[in-house]
C-alpha cells in the first residue's frame, strides 16, 4: 500500500455542544418560517391563550465535526391533523396544551475541522425584536467563525471570521506549544460583545456592531431580504497574565449590567493532590467591566479563597444577577453586595474552618456537572451519574439568602445542555441518546397535570419506534410512557410563592452510536450462504460497544438493509407490478374525516406485466390468480396501473390504450392514436413510455417524446384524452415529465405564488357539475426538456407557473427564471465540436423526474430526477421572497390585477426556490437506451415509514425523518427490476419487489432497526458499561466484557486488598467503625456471553463469566490453538485480567481459558473453564499465532503452547513496552501497539522458538490501536494515536533511511480529527477488471460515534484524486472558512517532527465534486487532465468496495 483513500462512512453522533437561539426566525415571528405559515394555520399552531409554549428558538448541535441546526415543532394538543398517522404517537403525553413536540433538520454540514465551542451571538432589543442571532463557533487553536441563517439559500453563511494563528500571533503562546483545552466561547447575554478564551490566558473581546450603527448600511440590512442578524465588528485581545491569573478555568459574562461585564473563574495559585490538605482554597472571582471603545476592563469585584476543585461558573438571569461557582463539593453564589454557600458532602470545607456551612440533605458529588436555567431562580444540574438536581436560590428583591439543592430524575449522562425557549430543555449527549425535554413548572402546591401518569420514572430515551429501552437507576425503577415527578423545596421556612413543582416529559431523542470502544463482525442471524459479490457483503453486521453506565449499550450497525421475507416466488421475465386498492361502496366526495379510515385499507389486487401478458391476482388472505375472470387487459406488457376517483376506479394503461376498472369490470377503453388527424401516419406507431398518475389526471409521455393528459371526471367517472395545446405549438423534445399532487387543505406551492388573491381560487373550478367542495389540492405537471431544462405547468389550465434553464446540470440553487432557446448555440459550434457536444447532452438529459411531498405538518415537496448516466439529483423546496419587487404586496401591481394576470396568462411561483441536497448513494448507472423502467417508487407507509425506493442494480432506500432523506443500500439481491407496496392480511405495511434473477419477493422490513441514523442501527441495552466483544463464529455468540458500579462497606473493600508478598491483611486497626460500614461505589466486572434473537427481538444473555473482586477482565478473545498431545485444534475463548488494588500492592493478572459447549438446551454448561493462571503484571492483549498463544503480562511479550491441560511458555520477548493495547497477528509477524512507545513488529520462528525484533517507531507515540494493512503483496503497519492522527508505517531493512531496517519508515500520515479506537481489517469487494485481488481495507470505529475506512489506492488513481483534491480545496466554498488542508495536516502536540509523505487523499473532500454543477465538474475535469466520468468511476469503485456489511 503506498497510496491510500480516508474515507468517513458514518459522521460522528455523540453531542458535544448544543446551544439554542433564534437563528432562522426572530423573537418577534412567532412562529418559525420554515415554511411560512398563513395566518389561518397560525392560530391554530401558537394559540393566544397562556396554555401554550410561546416562541421556540432553533436548536444549534455539534458532533465532533458535524454542524446541525434544528428548529423546534411544537404540536398542540387537539389539533386534527395528528390522528393521520397514528404511528407517530406522541411521547409523553399532554403537557401544558401540548401534545407533542419534534425536531427537524434545517441544515447540516460537515465541517474541516471540530467544534470546540459554540455559543449564540442574541441580537438583543427585547422580545420584539426584528433581528436574528448567529452562531459564533470556535475551533483550535485560535480560530472563530460566526454564521447566520441567509433565507435565500436556505442555509448558514459565514459573515465573519477571526484568526489568532499563525507567525504573526505566534506570541500569544508565550512559548508554549501544548494546550489542555481548546478555544471557548461566552457572549454578552443582551448581545453586545463575546468573548473568546485562546492559549490558557489569552482573552479576545469580539465587540458587536450595534444595529443603529453605521456598518449595517442600508444595503446590507437588506440584501438578506430583511433579516439582519448580530455581527461582530472588531476585536482586541486582553493578556489576563497583566492582571496577575495564572490558571483561567471559566469564564462568563453577567445579566444585568449597564456595560458588560465578564467574570473570570482563575487560580491565584497553584495546588496539587499532595499540598490539599494545606493548601485548599486557591480559586479566585475577578468581575471586569468591559468598554469596548476604550479597550479598558477595570475589575470591578473579586471573591476569593474558593476551593481549588471549582470548574464552572453560571451566571444568574437577571431579576437577581450574580454568579454561581460548582464545584466538586460545594456550590457557591457570589455578586456584588452577597454571597453564600451550600455543602454537597461530608468534603465539603469552609475556608476558616470556624463557620458551618449550610448542607443539602442528600449527599452528591458535583465535579463534571453541567448546568442551564430553566426559570429565573431554578438551575437544572445534570451530574456525571446522570441525575438531575433542581437548584433553587432562595431570594428576596436582588439578594440571595440561601441555595436550596433536590433531587429530581435519572436521565441521561450529558455532555452539554441547553434551554430551548421557557419550557424546554435539550440534553445533549456523548455516551447515550441526546433527549428534548419538556418541563412544565407549578407554583404552590404539587399541581398534577392532567393526562399525565403520576409513576416516579427515568427522564430516558425510549427505543425510538414508539418502542423504549427500558433503562433504570438505583433511585427510579423503569421507564413508563408519561414522565411527572413534583419537586418542593423541603425547608420548613420556605413561603408558598418559592415552593415549585416541576414535571418532566421527554418529546424527542437523536440516536447515538458513540463512543465506540470495540467492535466484532459477526455474520447476520438472516445471512444467505450462497451469495456472492457484493450481495454477500449484507450477510454481515458490525455489534459494537458503546456507550457508559446505564447508557451502555450494543449497538448492531447494518450498512445494508435486509428485508424480513414472508414469502417468495419464482417469476422469470417480469417487467412491473402494482398493487391497486378496490372499494365499491365508496361516497363520491371524501372528506377529511374518511381519511383515515383510508390509511388501514387493504390493496385488491396486485397486476404484474411479464414481456408479453399481464398478470392479476387477488390479494385477499391468499395470491391467487385471477387473470382469466377480469377484464383487465392482460394480451400484452402493462406500462402502469393506479387508483383514480378516490380509489373508487383502478386505471391500467398499457402500450396502445387504457382501462379504467370498477373493481374486476371494465368501464371505459381509450386506445391513443394519432393527437391530431392531420399529423403524419408515421406518429400511430408512437407507444406509451412512462406514466404519472395524480387523481383524476394522468400523464402519459410517449415513444416520440409527446405528452398525452387524460382528464378524469369525478361526477361520471369517465376519462377523456386531451393533448396540451402549449405543448403541441413547442417543438421541444421532452425527456422526463410527472404529475405532483400537492395535498392538503392548504397546498404548499400556494404560498410560493406571488398572486395571493388568485392562489385562493386555483382549487374550485375541478369540481365539474357537482358543485361539492373539492379541497384535495392542486396538481402540478413537472416537465424535463432534452435540452436539459425544466419548467412546472399547472395542470388546470396548463400554464407554466415555473421553469428553469440548464436543470440538468445540477446547481445548488433553483429559482424560477426564463428559459433561454439553446439551439443556436449548437449551431455557433464547430462541426467537430457538435458531435461530443451532442453526446454530452445526451448523457445529462433526465430519463426520470419525481417530484412528492410526504404527510406530516411542515413538510416540504422534494424534486428528483435521474440522469441519463445515472447521476441522481436530489432538491428540497423552500420559500423565500426575493426583494426584487416580486412581493404580494407590491403597490405596482395592485391596481389593476384582473388584466395584469390576464397578460401573464397565471400566478408564477416566483417565491419557490430548491436547494439541492446531497444524497449519499453511489447507485450510478448509465441508462439503457430501450424503454425504461421507472426507477423511483415512492411510499407513504411501510412500517410506519415514508419515502422512496430506488430500484435497479445497486437498489436502495431512501426514508424522510425530520425534513432529512436517510439513504440505505440494499445489496442482498442484486439487482431489482421492479417494487410496490403491499398491505394485507398477511403482509401488514409490507412490500413486493422482483430482482433481475427473476425472483418475487413478498417482505417486511426488520421493525428492531432504527433507520434514522447514518446507517441503520438496533441497540441492546446493557445497563453496564461495555469494554470489548469478540465474535464467535461456531456458535454465533459474542462474548462481552460489562463492568457495573457496585456498592461496597470500606470493610469488604479493605479485606479484598490482601498483600500477596507479605500475605497479611492491610492495617484497618486506627479507623473507627463507623468509618468501616461507609460505603463505597467499585466497578465490578463480568463476562456475558450473548446471543443474536432469530426475529431481530432482544438479544439473550447465554451464560456470565464473574471476575473476581477488585478484578478488572482487560480483553477477551476467541483464540485458535494446537493441541500438542492430540494435534488438533481448539478453539477456546482467552480472556486476560488484571487485579487493581492501588499502588501498594504489585500489579499481577490472570489468564483464562474457556471452551464453548456443543450442547444447545442448558445454559449453564455452555462455558466451562479449562485454564487459568495468575501471572505478574496485568494481561491486557492475547492472540493466537499459528497454534500458540502469544500473551501480553505488563512489560513482557510471552508465546505459550497449550498439551489440553496446560500452557507453557516457549518463548518470550522483554521489551520496553509498559503496556500493550493492540497485538496484531498476520502469519508469523507480530504488531504492538504500547500506551506510550508507539509500535513495534516482531516475527515468530518455529525453528530456533524465537520472538524477534524486526524494527520499531523511534519516536514516542500514545497508541490507540493498531492494525496491518495488507495490498497485494505489500504489508504495512496502520496506528492511531492520542491526537487524534492515523499513521501508516512500513518495514524496508534494505533502505538506508531505516538504519538496517531498526526503525520503521512512515508511509502516510494523517489527521482523522477523532479518536479511533479499533481498526478491522476487511477484504475490498473485487470491482470487475481490479488487477489486485487481495486487497484490505481497514474499518475503523471513534469515540465521537463515527465510522470510517482506510482503503488502498493504486498509483494511477491516486494521482488522479490528488490533483482533484488540490483544485477542489479552492473551488469549493467551505462552511465557516475551514481549510480542508490544513485540518488533515498531523497534529503532533508541539513535537518537533519531520512531516511524513503525503500520500493519502480524503473523501471528505472530494464528495463535494459529485455537488458541483455539471459545467463546473467538467471544468475541473479538463483541467486535470480526465473526464468527468473517470472520475467519478474511480469514486464508485472505492465506494463499493468499501460497502463491508
Amino acid at each position: 500500500m503506498s497510496f491510500a483513500a480516508f474515507k468517513m462512512m458514518h459522521c460522528p453522533t455523540g453531542v458535544e455542544n448544543c446551544a439554542s437561539g433564534y437563528i432562522t426566525h426572530s423573537r418577534a415571528d412567532s412562529a418559525p418560517q420554515i415554511p411560512a405559515i398563513p395566518a389561518d394555520e397560525l392560530e391554530a399552531e401558537w394559540p393566544s391563550s397562556k396554555r401554550g409554549i410561546g416562541a421556540v428558538p432553533n436548536l444549534v448541535v455539534s458532533a465532533g465535526n458535524v454542524l446541525e441546526v434544528y428548529v423546534v415543532r411544537v404540536q398542540e394538543e387537539g389539533n386534527g391533523q395528528e390522528l393521520k398517522n397514528p404511528r407517530h404517537a406522541k411521547r409523553g403525553g399532554v403537557m401544558d396544551g401540548v401534545s407533542g413536540v419534534s425536531l427537524e433538520l434545517v441544515c447540516h454540514y460537515r465541517l474541516h475541522g471540530n467544534v470546540e465551542s459554540i455559543a449564540v451571538l442574541p441580537m438583543g432589543g427585547g422580545n420584539g425584536s426584528k433581528g436574528r442571532d448567529s452562531i459564533v463557533m470556535a475551533f483550535r487553536d485560535a480560530k472563530i467563525s460566526v454564521l447566520e441563517f441567509d433565507d435565500s439559500i436556505h442555509g448558514l453563511r459565514t459573515i465573519s471570521m477571526h484568526c489568532f494563528e499563525g507567525p504573526e500571533w505566534l506570541h500569544l503562546k508565550r512559548g508554549r506549544e501544548s494546550f489542555a483545552r481548546g478555544p471557548s466561547v461566552s457572549v454578552d447575554p443582551q448581545g453586545r460583545c463575546g468573548g473568546v478564551l485562546v492559549y490558557g490566558l489569552q482573552m479576545i473581546i469580539l465587540k458587536s456592531s450595534q444595529v443603529g450603527s453605521v456598518l449595517v448600511g442600508d444595503d446590507d440590512a437588506f440584501s438578506s431580504g430583511g433579516a439582519v442578524s448580530a455581527r461582530f465588528e472588531s476585536s482586541y485581545i486582553i493578556n489576563l497574565r497583566d492582571l496577575d491569573m495564572k490558571h483561567v478555568k471559566d469564564f462568563v459574562f453577567l445579566h444585568g449590567y449597564i456595560e458588560p461585564v465578564i467574570v473570570i473563574l482563575h487560580e491565584g495559585e497553584h495546588t496539587w493532590a499532595g499540598r490539599v490538605s494545606w493548601k485548599q482554597h486557591t480559586c479566585m472571582l475577578s468581575a471586569l467591566s468591559i468598554n469596548t471603545t476604550l479597550k479598558q476592563h477595570p475589575v470591578i469585584w473579586s471573591a476569593a479563597n474558593l476551593p481549588h476543585d471549582a470548574y464552572k461558573i453560571l451566571a444568574v438571569p437577571s431579576p437577581i444577577g450574580g454568579v454561581l461557582v460548582l464545584s466538586a463539593n460545594t456550590i457557591h453564589y457570589h455578586s456584588q453586595s452577597a454571597s453564600c454557600a451550600l455543602a454537597l458532602n461530608n468534603y465539603a470545607a469552609s475556608f476558616d474552618s470556624s463557620q458551618d456551612l449550610p448542607r443539602s440533605n442528600f449527599s452528591v458529588e458535583l465535579d463534571a456537572a453541567r448546568a442551564t436555567w430553566i426559570s429565573n431562580d431554578v438551575a437544572l444540574l445534570s451530574t456525571k451519574t446522570g441525575e438531575l438536581l433542581l437548584l433553587t436560590l432562595i431570594y428576596d428583591g436582588r439578594v440571595v439568602q440561601r441555595l436550596d439543592l433536590s433531587k429530581s430524575k435519572a436521565s441521561v449522562l450529558t455532555s452539554d445542555i441547553s434551554s430551548v425557549g421557557s419550557s424546554l430543555f435539550f440534553l445533549g449527549s456523548r455516551l447515550g441518546d441526546s433527549l428534548l425535554v419538556q418541563y412544565s413548572c407549578r407554583s404552590g402546591g404539587p399541581a398534577s397535570l392532567p393526562g399525565l401518569k403520576d409513576e416516579c420514572d427515568d427522564i430516558e430515551g425510549d427505543g425510538h419506534q414508539a418502542k423504549r429501552l427500558r433503562m433504570s437507576s438505583e433511585t427510579f425503577q423503569d421507564t413508563i410512557g408519561g414522565e411527572e415527578l413534583s419537586l418542593y423545596g423541603s425547608a420548613a421556612n420556605n413561603s408558598d410563592s418559592a415552593q415549585k413543582s416541576f414535571s418532566f416529559a421527554v418529546r424527542d431523542s437523536l440516536v447515538n452510536v458513540g463512543p465506540v470502544k470495540d467492535f466484532a463482525y459477526g455474520l447476520r442471524i438472516s445471512a444467505d450462504a450462497n451469495a456472492t459479490g457484493i450481495s454477500k457483503q449484507s450477510n454481515y453486521e458490525l455489534v459494537c460497544c458503546s456507550g457508559h453506565g446505564k447508557n451502555g449499550s450494543l449497538c448492531v450497525l447494518r450498512q445494508s438493509i435486509r428485508p424480513e421475507m414472508i414469502t417468495e416466488v419464482e417469476l422469470p421475465g417480469c417487467k412491473g407490478i402494482w398493487t391497486v386498492y378496490h372499494k365499491s361502496s365508496r361516497g363520491h366526495n371524501v372528506d377529511s374525516s374518511k381519511v383515515a379510515a383510508d390509511e388501514d385499507e387493504y390493496h385488491a389486487y396486485l397486476i404484474i406485466s411479464l414481456e408479453n401478458r399481464t398478470m392479476v391476482l387477488e390479494t385477499a388472505d391468499l395470491l391467487t390468480e385471477v387473470t382469466e375472470t377480469v377484464d383487465y387487459y392482460v394480451q400484452g406488457r402493462t406500462v402502469a396501473a393506479g387508483n383514480l376517483f378516490g380509489r373508487r376506479r383502478v386505471i391500467q394503461v398499457f402500450e396502445h390504450g387504457a382501462r379504467i376498472l370498477d373493481g374486476s369490470f371494465m368501464t371505459q377503453e381509450l386506445s391513443f392514436g394519432a393527437p391530431n388527424s392531420e399529423s403524419s401516419s408515421g406518429s400511430e406507431s408512437s407507444t406509451v413510455s412512462s406514466v404519472s398518475i395524480a387523481d383524476p389526471y394522468v400523464l402519459l409521455r410517449m415513444t416520440d417524446d409527446s405528452i398525452r393528459l387524460l382528464i378524469g371526471d369525478p361526477s361520471t367517472c369517465t376519462v377523456s384524452i386531451s393533448s396540451p395545446a402549449i405543448l403541441e405549438s413547442s417543438k421541444k423534445k421532452i425527456s422526463a415529465c410527472t404529475l405532483y399532487h400537492d395535498k392538503g387543505l392548504e397546498p404548499w406551492l400556494r404560498k410560493a405564488s406571488t398572486d395571493a388573491w388568485l392562489s385562493s381560487g386555483v382549487g374550485e373550478a375541478i369540481d365539474g357539475g357537482d358543485g361539492g367542495p373539492q379541497d384535495q389540492g392542486d396538481i402540478y405537471c413537472v416537465l424535463c426538456y432534452e435540452t436539459g431544462a425544466l419548467e412546472i405547468f399547472d395542470v388546470f389550465g396548463f400554464s407554466c407557473v415555473f421553469s428553469v434553464d440548464k436543470f440538468a446540470s445540477g446547481r445548488t440553487h433553483l429559482y424560477d427564471m426564463p428559459i433561454q432557446e439553446s439551439e443556436s448555440e449548437l449551431d455557433k459550434t464547430s462541426e467537430g465540436g457538435a458531435a461530443t457536444r451532442k453526446d454530452n447532452i445526451q448523457k445529462t438529459k433526465v430519463v426520470e423526474v419525481s417530484m412528492q411531498r410526504w404527510s406530516g405538518n411542515h413538510t416540504r415537496p422534494f424534486l428528483f430526477a435521474i440522469l441519463a448516466d445515472g447521476t441522481i439529483l436530489c432538491y428540497h423546496a423552500f420559500l423565500y421572497e426575493g426583494v426584487d419587487g416580486t412581493k404580494a404586496e407590491n403597490p405596482v401591481s395592485l391596481p389593476n390585477p384582473v388584466g395584469l394576470n390576464a397578460s401573464s396568462g397565471a400566478s408564477k411561483l416566483r417565491n419557490l426556490k430548491f436547494l439541492r441536497i446531497p444524497l449519499d448513494t453511489f447507485t450510478r448507472e448509465e441508462a439503457s437506451n430501450g424503454v425504461l423502467a421507472q426507477r423511483i417508487t415512492m411510499f407513504k407507509n411501510i412500517s410506519g415509514h415514508q419515502g422512496f425506493f430506488l430500484s435497479g442494480s445497486r437498489p436502495g432506500w431512501c426514508m424522510l425523518f425530520r425534513e432529512r432523506l436517510r439513504f440505505h443500500p440494499q445489496l442482498c439481491d442484486g439487482s431489482i427490476v421492479a417494487f410496490t407496496v403491499l398491505h394485507n392480511v398477511n403482509c401488514n405495511r409490507g412490500f413486493i419487489y422482483v430482482t433481475s434473477q427473476g425472483i418475487l419477493k413478498i417482505c417486511q422490513l426488520p421493525s428492531a432497526s432504527i433507520y434514522d441514523n447514518y446507517w441503520p442501527v438496533q441497540k441492546v441495552p446493557l445497563k453496564a458499561t461495555p469494554h470489548q466483544v469478540t465474535y464467535y463464529s461456531e456458535k454465533n455468540l459474542y462474548p462481552i466484557i460489562v463492568s457495573f458500579p457496585v456498592n461496597k462497606s470500606l470493610n469488604q473493600v479493605m479485606s479484598s486488598l490482601v498483600d500477596q508478598e507479605a500475605g497479611q491483611q492491610m492495617d484497618s486497626h486506627n479507623l473507627s467503625s463507623e468509618d468501616l460500614q461507609r460505603t463505597y461505589t467499585v466497578d465490578e466486572y463480568e463476562i456475558r456471553i450473548m446471543e443474536p434473537e432469530r426475529s431481530g427481538g432482544p438479544w439473550e444473555t447465554k451464560a456470565t463469566i464473574p471476575m473476581q473482586s477488585s478484578e478488572n477482565a482487560l480483553t477477551v478473545r476467541v483464540v485458535t490453538l494446537l493441541n500438542v498431545t492430540t494435534k488438533e485444534n481448539e478453539t477456546l475463548l482467552a480472556a486476560g485480567t488484571a487485579y487493581v488494588q492501588g499502588e501498594d500492592v504489585a500489579a499481577r493478572g490472570r489468564v483464562l481459558l474457556f471452551s464453548i459447549g456443543r450442547n444447545d438446551d442448558n445454559s449453564q454448561n455452555l462455558v466451562s473453564e479449562v485454564y487459568s493462571k495468575e501471572l505478574k503484571g496485568a494481561i491486557s492483549a492475547v492472540a493466537s499465532i499459528q497454534g500458540h498463544l502469544l500473551i501480553a503480562s505488563g512489560p513482557k511479550i510471552i508465546l505459550h503452547k497449550w498439551n489440553g491441560t496446560e500452557l507453557n511458555g516457549v518463548a518470550f520477548y522483554d521489551a520496553p513496552p509498559l503496556y500493550v493495547v493492540s497485538m496484531n497477528i498476520v502469519k508469523n509477524f507480530i504488531l504492538l501497539g504500547d500506551v506510550h512507545k508507539s509500535i513495534y513488529f516482531l516475527s515468530w520462528k518455529e525453528q530456533g522458538s524465537q520472538l524477534n525484533l524486526l524494527a520499531k517507531d523511534f519516536g514516542s507515540l500514545d497508541c490507540f490501536a493498531s492494525e496491518f494493512l495488507i495490498d497485494g503483496s505489500t504489508l504495512s503497519l496502520a496506528v492511531s494515536d492520542e491526537q487524534k492522527n492515523i499513521q501508516i508505517f512500513y518495514y524496508a531493512p534494505r533502505m538506508s533511511e531505516s538504519w538496517k531496517g531498526q526503525k520503521l519508515l512512515s508511509r502516510a500520515e494523517f489527521h482523522v480529527g477523532a479518536h479511533v479506537t479499533k481498526f478491522l481489517r476487511l477484504q475490498m469487494v473485487v470491482s470487475p477488471g481490479a488487477d489486485k485481488t487481495n486487497r484490505f481495507a481497514l474499518l475503523f470505529g471513534t469515540l465521537d460515534g463515527s465510522f470510517g475506512c482506510v482503503a488502498p489506492l493504486d498509483e494511477l488513481t491516486f494521482r488522479r484524486l490528488q490533483t482533484l483534491q488540490k483544485k477542489l480545496v479552492d473551488a469549493v466554498p467551505h462552511v465557516a472558512g475551514l481549510n480542508p488542508r490544513s485540518f488533515r495536516q498531523f497534529h503532533s502536540s508541539g513535537k518537533a517532527r519531520r512531516p511524513g509523505p503525503d500520500s493519502v487523499i480524503d473523501c471528505e473532500l472530494l464528495s463535494h465534486y459529485e455537488m458541483l454543477p455539471l459545467e463546473e465538474q467538467l471544468e475541473l475535469a479538463n483541467q486535470i487532465g480526465t473526464t468527468r466520468s473517470q472520475i467519478l468511476s474511480n469514486l464508485i469503485d472505492l465506494s463499493v468496495g468499501t460497502s463491508f456489511f
